[in-house]
């Protein structure tokens, strides 16, 4: 396992996460609000905060589920980019689809070594269970 690639991957997990959760906290509530002063859409945030404390631990299984959960702000980036009128709104969309892919693509890769060690240590432990 490269440590200092799985460090970058880390890194850019991290960063995109924290990133994605600063843009959307400052779109709905000064940046492209869908009502003036604010909305209540800042609420979007809430489930994103849940996974960081894992994500920084660098807790595996919620590395796991929290690159699952981000493909819905995906979703939600994809569908403002072609439906809000507002320019500054649409140009925050594509921010948050880029993040999005950011934090997708990290994880992933960040997970893959993890995932090999997982898969080699059962076959091992298989392979002694025949043994037996």
């Amino acid at each position: 396992m490269n440590t200092s690639r799985q460090s970058v991957y880390y890194y850019l997990t991290c960063g995109s996460l924290i990133a994605l959760i600063v843009l959307l906290i400052l779109w709905e509530t000064m940046l492209a609000p869908l009502r003036p002063g604010g909305s209540w859409m800042v609420l979007k945030v809430i489930p994103i905060l849940i996974p960081l404390r894992g994500i920084l631990k660098k807790q595996i299984y919620t590395m796991q589920w929290s690159s699952m959960l981000i493909l819905l702000y995906f979703t939600e980036g994809v569908v403002r980019v072609y439906s809000d009128k507002a320019w500054l709104s649409s140009v925050l969309a594509g921010l948050e689809v880029a993040l999005t892919i950011l934090f997708f693509f990290s994880s992933i890769f960040y997970l893959k070594p993890h995932k090999k060690a997982a898969k080699a240590a059962r076959a091992i432990a298989q392979d002694q269970l025949k043994a037996e």
